[in-house]
């Protein structure tokens, strides 16, 4: 079954070439560049690397900066129109490892959502310094407190949908845009009785570039898990264990 890597870029020349190199090296998936206009040169290049794949690799133009939950919703539009029954979401900065996109899909064959999770046992973020290790875990842990969900990783950014799931969501209706995206998706698939597993990843920190973290993105976070709070039914049962422990891959 077809499967597509979807890769919002801005400003990540210096990344992207070696990326795409080890994605399509690591499993049998298509990548799907969406570039935002990146001033660096990142779409140039994405487009030579277009020609030159054989039609494995595509690319999306955006006539300027429009955010991270933008891009993957226009990379899952273009995905489901061209009957992928895999979309997954990767960074370009080499935080997401490559090497894990076939554990990902193999996670995908029993369930519906599957989560590259840094808090379960096996992840880690290694690299990262303490002040980001709680913010990182804070988030998390708030989200999951105020949604009253189980998941231990809200807030990653390493996911693989099958197609089913994305066409039970109603994707015009997803507002967050920033990280706060990937909590709303995983909260819109809960609530619609997706399953959802977690699987351990290793997060590094990114190569080379500067990251795209700002306190506007943090506070859109906060507000977004208190307006997804309304629309949690009466009598949930959010709170439910889907982890994969470090030593048991899906089969």
């Amino acid at each position: 079954m077809r499967s597509l890597v979807i890769i919002p870029t801005y400003n990540e020349r210096e990344n992207l070439a070696q990326l795409a190199a080890a994605a399509l090296q690591a499993a049998p998936v298509d990548l799907l560049i969406v570039d935002d206009n990146s001033p660096d040169g990142t779409g140039h290049l994405a487009d030579c690397l277009a020609r030159e794949s054989g039609g494995r690799v595509s690319v999306l133009h955006r006539p300027g900066k429009q955010g991270l939950g933008t891009a993957y919703l226009t990379g899952f539009r273009w995905g489901l129109e061209r009957d992928y029954q895999f979309l997954l979401e990767m960074d370009c900065d080499f935080s997401h490892d490559p090497a894990d996109l076939p554990r990902l899909l193999a996670a995908a064959a029993d369930a519906d959502v599957v989560l590259g999770s840094r808090y379960v046992p096996g992840g880690a973020t290694p690299d990262w310094p303490w002040p980001r290790r709680v913010l990182s875990r804070g988030g998390s842990l708030y989200a999951r407190q105020i949604l009253g969900l189980g998941y231990r990783d809200l807030t990653g950014g390493f996911k693989c949908f099958r197609r089913r799931a994305l066409e039970l969501l109603d994707l015009e209706s997803i507002r967050a845009n920033g990280y706060a995206f990937q909590i709303e998706m995983t909260w819109r698939c809960h609530l619609a009785g997706l399953r959802i597993v977690e699987i351990p990843i290793v997060f590094h920190d990114r190569r080379v570039g500067q990251s795209k973290m700002s306190r506007q993105i943090v506070w859109e976070a906060i507000g977004t898990v208190w307006r997804m709070r309304r629309l949690r039914p009466a009598g949930d049962g959010a709170n439910r264990d889907t982890t994969r422990g470090s030593g048991r891959q899906a089969a």
